[in-house]
């Protein structure tokens, strides 16, 4: 809800949630403060929950039950905080988690938390809120928000956040205009208790422009004899009543005012220094005048308006506001518990800095930004950092050197210098990582780059310099500016020789772990092997258990499957046991991905699911978007795609990166190929680009948006893309580990080349197309079953591409997938060899055959109708009729009943009914006319329209208007596509020079 300063949004709510209390709603409050800029984090999150806690308490710490020791970072009054986590799951588990709180104590009551004073929340408690309102499904809770509109410059974070709550389904925006002189004259009647005068309603709305509390003060003013009224000053207008106050008062709402937006009374009676007696005289002053109000759980004091505040603030002499902010400091350095453990680092930070002391500002800040760490307010650790490095130079020598970097960074602790003093590298180490964290990468690149210069050659501080290039290998990589491995090549010459540390196994460690996605090979194994070994030898437990999934994996890889899951399992049940939620979501991601990649997909189905109940529990949100894009793959092996697309969609919906973004997007466009939908696979397909980004070397996305683009292409009809994008593959070669995607990508780029036989454009260069792509899939692995049927499968497809349809290459391509959980290609291959029994070259197919063959159509067609793959069942009808073959024979029909062992389940979608064993020609049922199809040949033999026309003996306009209406009756955009599907359904029965069509 937005409005103009006192335009009435607190009265509003105030009205608002006393009648929802008086309807049985809970409700919480919590304001956002002006220090939060200043690294108080969360700060009206900590207070709603602090308030829903005094309301239900036992309640609340069931629904917390387990997770306390994170919950504790938003409420301290929970318990200790759990060991702070330095990656970005550990703040999306935080939200996670206190999403699953509110829902929690949601489920049996309405909840109604109101965040007040939007316009000054801290970056953290947006992105919660963000996060919250993605998040949050089903549950009876309403979030309120205000903020000040007029506030929201055009630069104003807040801006970007409400753009995006606009196209949230379950936002709604309210904004609150001025009263009307009705409205003015309605409100002047309430505040007076009698219908005021028209002249005075005048008077009032013209001075206040309909601004409600406007309106209050002057009508007040004018209550209390000021016969002038008030001066056209705005800032008189909000002053006049506070100089009315006794002098006393004054300097009390003077002190108030730069305290922050609600001060304890304790605090506040340790800084006014006056009696007991004395303060509360004043204070009440202030309140029976409207200018203050006690906070709401009565500890303190705060404005009754923030403009007030804002305009007393104002009216302070710079000393005056300096020595205030000293004397707050003061106090709360004297005595620490006159407010709260949570709050007092950020307040005593902001106290000292406006001091303007740097002697006391900088270890302050450095304590700020240490409590904010542990929050993961990453934002609000990266501004304190920055204000302490401000403050660097200006403080004394001797304080700098007092700082020790055990306290204050945490980042690379083990670099022996802990006893040392406080560096401007460990700062500059700090705002990295935080910058990191808070998803400011271009920050953290330009630090990186900043001490990287300073280390200059890194001479005497290899260990700092290697731990920098490092983090630069993360940032350019994420930021798509390289591959990274330049960066991390100069980090592993910094390390070479030098003693084992938990820097260098870091480094040996993400060595390993890029080997691993880049080019896997032996020098992977070899990295992965000697992290593990630094990491045990220096205790760094974490990097030990990264780099053992690491290793494990190239194990499997290199041929012993069986020992690399085994590993792979050990470390996910340490990584469990120990709660190290730094490895934990990569554990599931990669044993999902492992099973996947061996053809074990029920196996994997079931790791991913446990995978996501895990790190559901945990809170690893963005690790569950990895889990869910690895189980869409493995259920769409299974066939079961509509599964399959809602966990895609899932994916894309808990994804905090563009990787797993993109993961969704190219699992996407494999059902939109299947299903035949080619505008949605060109939309995913780009958008799956987009967000792996043009530096992007990982051959587990190049490769498969490679092999998707073939498939499109191909399905376009357009057989030079396909071979220009074949060119690319091979060119690059298919690194040890990758035949998962070698094998589907050299299949369709196979099956496009038998798909465009006849087309003038394809056949020139096509026996060399051919021989490149047999000797390409020589240099591909099959270590497993399930690559040996695909490697089954390409020989068949290769034969029939170069114009030979064999049938027992199609048999033993179909024995292999029968043995499997792979329904789409068993599907395929049981197609293809139907079709190599019936081709006419062999002669007339004798009857065995032709019954095996209408056997195999019949389970193909069953499967492709279940699967909603309409193309594959185009296909399988078309060649159905042709023959003139039933597709539901007995047999069939007996397995869909009870599927034969090895066999998947054959159960037909509702209205599932078998085509007429003599059906009408597919050009007629296309609707396609004698002259169209005329016309179409000659598409498909590549013509233009001029060159139709003089063939047909037509005007060029009348071919243009066939060629339209056929693409329209096609479904197709183009002429290539158009060529596609004419030879795909033999909708022609020749080409050029009287060839005939196969």
């Amino acid at each position: 809800m937005g409005g103009e300063a006192g335009v009435g949004k607190t009265r509003l709510i105030d009205e608002f949630l006393a009648s929802a209390v008086a309807a049985g709603a809970v409700v919480a409050v919590g304001g956002c403060l002006e220090i939060g800029a200043d690294g108080l984090p969360f700060a009206p999150v900590s207070t709603v929950l602090r308030s829903l806690r005094r309301k239900l308490g036992a309640e609340l710490d069931g629904a917390a039950a387990g997770q306390e020791g994170e919950l504790a970072r938003l409420l301290p009054e929970l318990g200790e905080t759990a060991r702070a986590s330095h990656d970005e799951d550990a703040r999306a588990r935080l939200f996670e988690l206190t999403v699953r709180l509110l829902e929690r104590l949601a489920a049996e009551r309405t909840l109604v938390v109101v965040i007040e004073d939007l316009h000054w929340a801290d970056r953290s408690t947006r992105e919660l809120l963000g996060y919250l309102f993605r998040s949050l499904l089903s549950a009876r809770l309403l979030v309120v928000a205000t903020y000040r509109s007029d506030d929201i410059h055009r630069r104003h974070p807040l801006r970007p956040f409400l753009a995006e709550a606009d196209r949230m389904r379950e936002v709604r925006r309210v904004e609150l205009g001025r009263f009307t002189r009705g409205e003015v004259h309605a409100q002047l009647t309430g505040i007076n208790g009698a219908e005021p005068e028209r002249d005075l309603v005048d008077r009032i709305f013209k001075r206040s422009d309909g601004n409600a509390f406007f309106v209050e003060e002057i009508a007040r003013s004018l209550n209390e004899g000021c016969s002038t009224g008030l001066s056209e000053s705005l800032r008189d207008l909000l002053l006049v009543r506070v100089e009315a106050l006794p002098e006393e008062a004054q300097r009390v709402v003077r002190l108030l005012a730069e305290g922050g937006s609600s001060v304890e009374y304790a605090l506040l009676h340790a800084v006014a220094r006056l009696g007991e007696d004395e303060l509360i005289d004043a204070l009440r002053s202030a309140v029976g005048a409207n200018i203050l109000r006690p906070t709401s759980d009565d500890s303190g004091y705060r404005f009754r308006h923030s403009l007030v505040r804002e305009a007393v603030r104002d009216d302070l002499l710079p000393g005056e506001r300096s020595r205030i902010n000293r004397r707050f400091a003061e106090a709360l350095e004297a005595e620490p518990a006159l407010v709260r453990a949570d709050e007092r680092a950020a307040r005593l930070a902001s106290y000292w800095y406006h001091a303007h002391d740097p002697a006391k500002a900088l270890p302050a800040v450095l304590r700020a930004s240490v409590e904010a760490r542990r929050r993961y307010a990453h934002a609000e650790q990266l501004r304190l950092l920055e204000r302490a490095m401000e403050l660097w130079e200006e403080a004394p020598e001797e304080i700098r050197e007092a700082q020790r970097p055990l306290d204050y960074a945490e980042v690379y602790p083990a670099c022996g210098c802990e006893d040392q003093a406080l560096r401007r590298l460990d700062l500059l180490a700090e705002v990295v990582v935080a910058a990191q964290l808070s998803g400011q990468r271009e920050r953290a690149l330009a630090v990186s780059k900043r001490a990287l210069g300073a280390l200059d050659g890194a001479g005497d501080d290899p260990l700092r310099a290697a731990w920098f290039w490092t983090q630069r290998s993360k940032l350019m990589e994420g930021l798509a500016r390289g591959d990274g491995w330049e960066e991390l090549r100069r980090a592993q010459e910094l390390v070479r020789g030098l003693p084992p540390s938990p820097v260098h196994a870091e480094v040996m460690a993400q060595v390993a772990g890029w080997t691993m996605t880049h080019r896997p090979g032996p020098e992977g194994l070899a990295a992965a092997e000697r992290a593990v070994e630094l990491a045990r030898m220096v205790g760094a437990e974490s990097t030990e258990l990264n780099a053992r999934l690491t290793l494990a994996y190239f194990t499997g890889d290199s041929g012993d499957t069986e020992r690399g899951l085994a590993e792979m399992r050990e470390v996910c049940a340490q990584a469990v046991a120990l709660g190290d939620i730094s490895v934990l979501g990569r554990c599931y991601v990669n044993l999902a991905s492992a099973l996947e990649g061996v053809g074990r997909s029920a196996e994997a189905v079931e790791t991913a699911e446990e995978g996501a109940r895990i790190l559901d529990r945990v809170g690893l949100v963005d690790s569950r978007s990895w889990v869910y894009g690895n189980l869409s793959e493995s259920l769409f092996s299974l066939g079961r795609l509509d599964e399959a697309e809602a966990a895609a969609l899932k994916t894309r919906r808990l994804a905090l990166g563009t990787k797993p973004r993109g993961t969704a997007s190219n699992r996407l466009v494999k059902l939109a190929l299947i299903r035949g939908e080619w505008d949605t696979a060109e939309r995913e397909l780009a958008a799956a680009r987009e967000h792996y980004g043009d530096h992007n070397t990982e051959p587990q996305y190049t490769l498969q948006v490679a092999g998707h683009a073939i498939e499109l292409a191909a399905a376009r009809g357009r057989i030079l893309d396909v071979r220009a994008v074949l060119d690319q593959v091979l060119a690059a070669g298919f690194p040890p580990g990758t035949q998962r995607y070698a094998w589907p990508l050299l299949y369709a780029a196979a099956a496009a080349e038998s798909a465009a036989r006849g087309l003038p454009t394809a056949e020139p260069g096509r026996g060399e197309v051919l021989a490149r792509i047999r000797a390409a899939a020589k240099r591909v692995s099959q270590p497993v079953p399930v690559w040996r049927a695909h490697a089954a499968m390409l020989q068949a497809e290769l034969e029939r591409a170069g114009g030979r349809d064999r049938p027992d290459l199609w048999a033993e391509a179909t024995a292999a997938f029968a043995a499997l959980d792979r329904p789409y290609p068993l599907a395929q291959v049981r197609h293809r060899w139907a079709e190599a029994l019936l081709t006419p070259g062999r002669g007339a197919p004798a009857q065995a055959d032709r019954e095996h063959a209408a056997e195999l159509l019949a389970q193909a067609h069953a499967v492709a109708q279940r699967l909603g793959a309409r193309p594959l069942r185009e296909e399988i009808e078309l060649l159905a009729r042709r023959a003139r073959l039933p597709l539901a024979s007995a047999a069939t029909r007996a397995a869909l009943d009870a599927p034969t062992a090895g066999t998947p389940a054959l159960s037909p979608p509702p209205g599932f009914s078998a085509p007429a064993a003599e059906p009408a020609d597919p050009a007629e049922e296309l609707g396609l006319t004698p002259r169209e199809r005329d016309v179409l040949r000659l598409v498909a033999a590549g013509r233009s329209n001029r060159q139709i026309a003089e063939e047909l003996f037509i005007s060029p306009k009348t071919a243009s208007v066939h060629v339209s209406n056929i693409l329209a009756k096609l479904g197709v955009s183009g002429r290539g596509e158009a060529a596609a599907v004419a030879h795909r359904l033999r909708l022609v029965d020749g080409l050029t020079d009287g060839a005939p069509t196969r």
